[in-house]
């Protein structure tokens, strides 16, 4: 898995898990909906620092919280 997949899968784990949809995430994070709509369909495999920090604020989470995860362990080398 890379690190764009991880990220994706992460969102939409910490969406089901607080009950909420991508749509209201975008709300509560302030990132407009049809960019966290491209990073959640795949589209978007390059999400910033920046765009995971506003996801953690909307949510009330750290940004450790949320790479503390299973996801994000042993992702494939990103250089070639």
């Amino acid at each position: 898995m890379n690190i764009g997949e991880a990220v994706r899968l992460r969102i939409l784990e910490l969406c089901s898990e607080h009950e909420i949809t991508v749509n209201k995430l975008s709300t509560l994070s302030g990132i407009t909906q049809s960019t966290l709509n491209n990073i959640v369909s795949g589209r978007n495999n390059s999400t910033t620092v920046s765009t995971v920090k506003k996801i953690c604020d909307g949510l009330e989470l750290s940004v450790i919280d949320f790479f503390t995860s299973p996801l994000f362990e042993n992702l494939e080398q990103e250089i070639k």
